[in-house]
């Protein structure tokens, strides 16, 4: 049997994404510019600019910007068609200076940083288990948000409440003051500034009740969904459903793309960046990554502190070496990273 080699050509594919329209261009082996087009962002729009591509000769690559907001349905479909992406920052403000701004040289500067390796990314999948926990985490995040701002709102309400009013309601739990607001009788004439407040105070505590609810109605979703998915993750001293969710997330449905735990250290941003010069030789706090992955193993080592003797046992001998709590509480996220990341292989996710 006789194996024949494609013979066509091999080219790289860049993209500049937008809400409406997404610009394309190919390059050949060489680098050289062979076109340029734009197409729609839907579903006909993908399928019409892969095979655009395509024409070309074998898609080796696409490089394509904003494979998490504008190019997110674009990279699943350049996925599910067996092609390789990666994720392609915005190019160089130096180069955007001399060249100038075109979506179309966006498109080129694009697949030349995929064709040369300075773009090497992994884009998420966002098509398993995690992406539904990621868009329930985003509703939660702003039910959160909203409560809060009612909550201050309410409590800035009874601070300036009319002296009757405020007697009963100041002093209170969170709770307890809810209860209270959502019972108030306000009477018919609103003109009257006591009866406002009655109406403005309730009208609060109901939106405060509910957004509890719905945000019940989440937590029980994420708690099957993240015990399903990672019970081991779960398992470990400290890592609830939040922190877990986070830590989920930031790895993608495909967590192969983190491949090691040093890059996991770097992707939540707890691995410490050389910052060495001449006789000096240090490290700096490392202020990139995911920044939600990075607060779940802050909070994973606030809770192992409070509960975990050896954790404990582990900041005091930092600190008697000279390290401060800040530092010790630094050097224990990445501790915990590592850890972390010892059970991505067992996660109910792609083959690694």
């Amino acid at each position: 049997m006789t194996i024949v080699a494609d013979a066509r050509p091999r080219v790289v594919l860049g993209v500049d994404t937008h809400r409406d329209l997404n610009v394309a261009a190919v390059l050949d082996e060489r680098g050289g510019e062979l076109a340029t087009a734009s197409f729609a962002t839907t579903a006909a729009g993908h399928r019409e600019l892969l095979g655009w591509a395509q024409g070309f000769g074998v898609v080796e690559r696409a490089g394509v910007e904003g494979t998490g907001s504008y190019g997110a349905g674009l990279a699943r479909h350049l996925h599910a068609a067996g092609t390789a992406v990666v994720e392609v920052d915005r190019p160089d403000r130096q180069r955007r200076r001399r060249l100038g701004k075109t979506d179309a040289i966006d498109a080129v500067a694009a697949a030349r940083a995929a064709q040369s390796g300075a773009a090497t990314a992994t884009p998420k999948t966002r098509t398993g288990p995690v992406e539904a926990i990621r868009v329930l985490r985003v509703v939660r995040r702003s039910v959160n948000h909203q409560r809060t701002q009612a909550l201050n709102q309410l409590r800035a309400l009874v601070l300036t409440a009319p002296d009757e009013l405020r007697a009963g309601l100041s002093g209170t739990t969170v709770l307890r003051l809810v209860t209270r607001a959502a019972a108030l009788r306000p009477g018919p004439d609103l003109a009257d500034a006591t009866q406002a407040t009655k109406f403005a105070m309730r009208e609060l505590a109901r939106r405060i009740r509910d957004l509890n609810d719905q945000r019940a109605r989440l937590d029980d979703q994420l708690d099957v969904l993240v015990a399903t998915l990672a019970p081991e993750l779960v398992a470990k001293r400290g890592v609830g459903t939040d922190t877990a969710g986070a830590i989920l997330v930031a790895c993608g449905d495909n967590p192969h793309r983190v491949r090691s735990e040093a890059a996991f250290a770097h992707l939540c941003g707890v691995a410490p960046i050389e910052a060495s010069s001449g006789n000096t030789t240090r490290h700096r706090l490392d202020r990139a990554g995911d920044r939600q992955a990075n607060q779940a193993l802050w909070r994973i080592v606030m809770v192992r502190l409070t509960c975990d003797p050896r954790t404990r046992d582990y900041v005091q001998r930092r600190i008697t070496d000279g390290k401060t709590k800040r530092e010790a509480i630094r050097c224990l996220k990445r501790y915990v990273a590592r850890e972390i990341y010892q059970v991505l292989p067992k996660l109910g996710l792609d083959n690694r």
